[in-house]
């Protein structure tokens, strides 16, 4: 499945956090740009997409399967976020209020492209969420074989570094490049020159707030900033 957001009205209100009704009206009726975006987003189009691109670069040789990042960013919510009838509906690790700030979580591929998110309340530790950011970004074949999900190396800061996500990642076959808390006993060879890649995943996260949807959930539903977040994930693998 190929379809272009920006051609099709999405890709404006996912830049400058417009409302719908201020869509520029060559894009067509602003409720029936909303309500394809609403009804994808109920039918799992956005994940198809984003899924059928990876695997598209995949075939190509273009994803990076040698290193692996990971960080979180806090996401504010807007005013216009409140007053959403029976709260957030998603799946969340954690509960999510209306209009309490969001954790964005984001796994990349070596080359900085986006895997994986996981939204979190704002207040839950990176931990929480790394279950969910080990176990997603999978990516298919194209045709006959098991998807694609090892990675040689899983680089991420301070806030990963716990005894249980360096065993997961080892019985995954990962190696963990992240840096010892000061409180941590056990010390080892520590990869600097491999962990300055991580800013790989600071820049991935910079070019993903640049659309102002992203920067600021002006969503009433969590589902539907997730929805955004991944249109905006798109646009940045085509």
């Amino acid at each position: 499945m190929t379809i272009e957001p920006s051609s099709m009205g999405f890709s404006p209100i996912l830049r400058t956090g417009a409302p719908w009704r201020d869509l520029p009206s060559h894009y067509g009726i602003h409720s029936t740009v909303s309500s394809r975006f609403y009804r994808w987003r109920k039918a799992g189009v956005w994940e198809k997409i984003l899924a059928g691109l990876q695997q598209k670069t995949d075939a190509e040789g273009l994803i990076d399967w040698e290193v692996h990042l990971a960080d979180s960013t806090v996401v504010r919510a807007h005013q216009h976020a409140a007053g959403a009838k029976g709260g957030n509906k998603t799946k969340l690790s954690g509960v999510v209020r209306e209009v309490s700030p969001q954790k964005s979580t984001k796994r990349a591929e070596g080359f900085g492209k986006p895997m994986v998110f996981v939204l979190t309340s704002g207040e839950r530790h990176d931990t929480i969420a790394f279950g969910d950011l080990l176990a997603g970004g999978k990516v298919k074949h194209i045709g006959r074989g098991r998807p694609k999900s090892r990675f040689r190396y899983f680089l991420a800061d301070k806030a990963y570094s716990s005894q249980a996500i360096r065993e997961k990642l080892s019985r995954q076959g990962a190696t963990p490049i992240i840096p010892r808390k000061s409180n941590e006993k056990k010390r080892e060879r520590f990869n600097r020159g491999l962990y300055r890649e991580r800013n790989r995943v600071e820049r991935l996260i910079n070019r993903l707030k640049q659309n102002r949807r992203i920067a600021t959930r002006y969503e009433k539903y969590a589902i539907n900033y997730q929805a955004m977040l991944t249109i905006a994930s798109i646009l940045l693998w085509l």
